[in-house]
């Protein structure tokens, strides 16, 4: 539930910062961007204390190694936070991120099937809705800068006839 609180307090405090005046932070990709980064920083962290017993747990047992599974997990969390702060990197890293949720989600389901849960938040249906939360959250970003990309482009070719 941290995660989804770190996201939403952060998201809406950049765009309160916007509405106050602060003209960079008043684009609501620039908001849910911070809110992102905020919490992949926290779930980037807790890879590596505090939770990181329970969070190699998660990990299916028929995937190798897990302590180093969470560790990469980890990195890759912490720097997709960097990248979604980062405007040229963040389409990017907003997609890499994308990816790993999904890639990670099988873990969700392991711990909620097989009674691991520690805590009615972590049970499957609240965990799947965070999750399509999260994921929308990143492909939110990555649809704004595309939008923001094409409508950049010209709508004709350049008319040469005339040199």
């Amino acid at each position: 539930m941290e995660p989804l609180i770190a996201l939403v307090v952060v998201t809406l405090a950049i765009l309160g910062a916007g509405a106050a005046g602060m003209s960079r932070l008043k684009p609501w990709p620039v908001a849910l961007r911070g809110g992102l980064a905020a919490m992949f920083v926290l779930t980037g962290v807790v890879h590596f204390v505090w939770m990181r017993a329970e969070l190699i747990s998660m990990v299916p047992p028929a995937l190798p190694n897990p302590g180093f599974i969470v560790t990469i997990t980890g990195v890759l969390e912490l720097a997709g936070a960097a990248g979604l702060l980062w405007r040229p990197t963040a389409p990017w890293a907003a997609a890499g991120l994308s990816l790993l949720l999904i890639v990670m989600f099988p873990a969700n389901v392991y711990i909620a099937l097989n009674g691991l849960t520690t805590n009615p938040a972590d049970a499957l249906i609240p965990r799947t809705l965070m999750q399509i939360v999260f994921l929308s959250a990143t492909i939110a970003v990555v649809a704004s800068y595309m939008r923001h990309r094409s409508s950049q482009r010209p709508t004709t070719a350049p008319d040469n006839s005339q040199r």
